[in-house]
């Protein structure tokens, strides 16, 4: 019996082919198949009926683009940015779908995600947290080869130059930049934060401050920090919630960064409570080191956080707030050594965080709530947390 990738039909860059869009995939792509061949299509919304060209071919799916719609679906609108199609800006993969459907189509994401990784059938809303347009408050754009300010386009080199980027936050006053003239091929880091303080610069960017309730956390330009302007507050409060820290609590911030989490729930930990921070990152410990010097309760580590881990006895509650690749299984072993009473999981990738649900369910622990934010709207990006406590011993 022939297999299905014996009867794939080879298909060509720059193919033009009829197809009916099946479901939205990780990564911004929605899915659809031409004669046994599967591809990834940007710019499409389940339902529809396209026409699509092929931009590159391998030997398990190929890509494409919507060059015309001839079904639409009713979620489908004009994009909000001029520069939000195919050949534009490579920034925003969502822009052509109406607000509400994006976080319909995220919250798909998580959950084909925790079923296929995870082996787990999973329901999460993907929640609301601000205006869909003007969130972004950090950015780095591009100069074209004639001087003129831009983003990268999807999947290639070439900057596009753009008179406005609606996502930004007002503060930045892109339109003002954009008619400036840049040293070509530069990048140009955007920056304001929530004290008002605002950082253009192709040199030394200025340190920030951003203020995480009654606390002002010192942000250098090499330091990690959440982009949507209401990230803090609902993260920093969605964690705070699933730690449940009490007095004299040891809490484990794992992957600190400057210390967002740390600054929340110090006063929770109290006095007689302590918090080792734990960071890859030189920048961001030494900012976090800054912010924290007057709390001799707060230990700040430089290090990888498996190997700083296994040096690590014991503690209460963990947080991970790991980069796009998750936290791994070496991490997890060491928290399984460490036994705390709650780990409170912080992710930017649906993937990676059900990847991880299946090693921490073997380390002893599973996941009891899940909550996800549309923290980065018009792109396909999603923010989660979630909570997993110690399996019931009979």
């Amino acid at each position: 019996m022939a297999s299905e990738k014996a009867t794939q039909k080879k298909m060509v860059v720059g193919q033009k082919i009829a197809v009916t869009i099946e479901k939205v995939a990780h990564g911004g792509h929605f899915i659809a198949r031409h004669e046994g061949a599967v591809i990834f299509i940007r710019h499409a919304i389940p339902g529809e009926e396209c026409t699509i060209e092929i931009s590159s071919v391998g030997s398990s799916f190929n890509r494409g683009d919507v060059i015309s719609v001839e079904k639409s679906s009713p979620d489908r609108v004009t994009p909000p940015c001029s520069y939000a199609h195919r050949l534009g800006c490579g920034g925003c993969d969502f822009q052509h779908i109406e607000i509400s459907a994006q976080r319909r189509l995220k919250s798909d994401v998580i959950r084909e995600q925790f079923a296929r990784i995870a082996k787990m059938d999973i329901e999460v809303e993907v929640e609301e947290v601000g205006n869909s347009l003007g969130w972004r408050t950090r950015a780095i754009a591009s100069v074209t080869k004639s001087g003129k300010l831009g983003f990268i386009s999807s999947r290639s080199h070439n900057v596009i130059a753009i008179d406005n980027c609606p996502i930004t936050a007002a503060g930045i006053e892109f339109s003002e930049l954009a008619k400036k003239q840049w040293e070509p091929g530069t990048k140009v880091e955007l920056a304001i934060s929530s004290t008002g303080e605002r950082s253009i610069s192709t040199q030394a960017p200025v340190i920030l401050h951003e203020k995480v309730g009654a606390n002002i956390l010192e942000v250098s330009p090499d330091s990690f920090w959440q982009s949507h302007v209401n990230a803090p507050d609902v993260l920093t409060r969605v964690v705070s919630e699933f730690c449940e820290l009490e007095q004299g609590d040891h809490l484990l911030d794992l992957y600190g960064g400057v210390g967002l989490f740390t600054s929340a729930l110090i006063d929770s930990v109290g006095s007689s409570g302590r918090v080792d921070l734990i960071e890859g990152s030189k920048s961001a410990t030494a900012d976090a080191k800054r912010n924290f010097q007057n709390h001799k309760n707060v230990n700040v580590v430089t290090a990888s956080v498996d190997r700083a881990l296994a040096r690590i006895d014991g503690g209460d509650v963990v947080i991970l707030d790991p980069p796009r690749e998750g936290a791994g299984k070496e991490v997890i072993s060491e928290l399984r050594r460490i036994a705390p009473r709650a780990i409170v999981y912080v992710a930017c990738d649906p993937a990676a965080l059900a990847r991880d649900t299946t090693y921490l369910n073997e380390a002893g622990y599973h996941l009891t709530k899940l909550r996800a934010f549309d923290l980065f709207p018009m792109t396909h990006h999603i923010e989660s947390v979630a909570l997993y406590v110690p399996h019931e011993v009979s």
